[in-house]
């Protein structure tokens, strides 16, 4: 935790990642406003307890958190990757905690359906690959949760506060899967376009000049956003 100002900014790191994704950004975002980081239990620093996560067990645990803490209501919700399953979660169920959300390439419950557009039967050979490919590397504690592609919180069920979504539309020379493939990249930005434009302060943000890392790509762009972010919160 550093930094101080009227706002509260937590970050959520991605998929077993712990609170060091946010070192490119930290300390600048702490020029701003108070920043909280953390692991989630399972990541980084954190207690190695196994167990099959759900966003929604997170999203409590995140509020535990901040009630431990002695934050005060409401904080803005930054989160990456499949940080956003739980952000989302976290935005829907405890409103009165959220004044402002922005998701940095995040992982969302449809881009399987991406692959399946480009090329159906291709698109389950490679999905059930990647599935057995995190297997082998040790099933983490949201695998469950972030393969289920259960309906996540939208618009209205998260309510109508500023919304950023950072998310890269860069091309891959040599694209490993359907989901990288200009196409898939391509309709990457138009999935998150129309999220963020759903809601009525929603922005998307496309970016060319990194993939799925903009914190470490790009963090002064990155920076930039939060600022930006900040700047559109209702007193």
């Amino acid at each position: 935790m550093a930094g101080s100002g009227k706002h509260t900014v937590l970050l959520e790191a991605g998929g077993s990642a712990g609170l060091s994704d946010w070192e490119p950004v930290f300390e600048k975002l702490a020029k701003e406003a108070r920043i909280i980081r953390y692991s989630r239990i399972g990541n980084g620093g954190s207690a190695q307890l196994r167990k099959n996560y759900s966003s929604e067990e997170y999203a409590n645990e995140a509020r535990m958190l901040l009630e431990a803490l002695d934050v005060e209501k409401p904080i803005v919700y930054i989160a990456h990757s499949y940080g956003a399953y739980i952000a989302r979660r976290f935005a829907a169920t405890y409103p009165e905690w959220v004044s402002a959300l922005m998701l940095i390439e995040p992982a969302s419950e449809h881009d399987v359906d991406i692959m399946r557009q480009i090329d159906l039967a291709k698109a389950e050979q490679e999905i059930a690959q990647v599935k057995l490919d995190d297997m082998a590397n040790g099933i983490s504690n949201q695998y469950l949760d972030f393969w289920a592609k259960r309906p996540l919180p939208d618009y209205p069920q998260i309510p109508d506060i500023p919304v950023t979504v950072i998310a890269s539309v860069k091309k891959y020379k040599n694209p490993p899967l359907l989901f990288f493939t200009d196409a898939g990249r391509t309709m990457w930005g138009e999935l998150h376009s129309a999220w963020a434009e759903s809601f009525p302060q929603g922005k998307a943000v496309l970016t060319d000049k990194s993939y799925h890392y903009p914190q470490n790509d790009e963090p002064d762009r990155v920076v930039q956003e939060v600022i930006e972010l900040l700047g559109r919160i209702k007193d």
